[in-house]
């Protein structure tokens, strides 16, 4: 007699859950790195910063946000920002741009200026910064 009740009990939920509306699934593409449209001679930033002793959670806190305001930026074909498994704090930055303006124009942007600015407080010296040329022309 339970077995029943429970085994109605089930087929009635199973009928409902089938009559009630079945909520929208949006699937969000993320965005795919298009190797066709990098021009051969892109500039390319490869880039790390250290955070001082005690300021890694603080500095991956004001770096992490970068990601989705570069990514944002239709003038950046390329970002990544990467951390350090063995050495919490040591951030290496990956950033390809169509030229040189296209990455000076980034560096304008106020988010940038304003992580550049916290850095002092943050960071064991200095960005070291790699300036590059994409190699490679494009296939389409």
């Amino acid at each position: 007699m339970q077995a029943l009740a429970r085994n109605t009990r089930v087929a009635l939920l199973f009928a409902v859950g089938l009559t009630l509306p079945a909520a929208p699934i949006i699937a969000h593409e993320a965005p795919r790195v298009r190797y066709q449209e990098i021009p051969e001679g892109a500039y390319s930033v490869v880039a790390q910063v250290r955070a001082k002793p005690g300021k890694e959670d603080m500095l991956r806190a004001a770096t992490l946000p970068l990601i989705e305001l570069v990514r944002g930026d239709p003038k950046n074909l390329v970002y990544f920002l990467s951390e350090d498994r063995a050495k919490p704090g040591h951030f290496i930055f990956y950033e390809v741009f169509a030229s040189q303006a296209d990455f000076d124009a980034h560096n304008a942007m106020p988010y940038v200026k304003d992580w550049f600015a916290r850095l002092p407080e943050l960071a064991d010296g200095g960005v070291e910064v790699m300036r590059m040329a994409i190699l490679g022309k494009p296939k389409n």
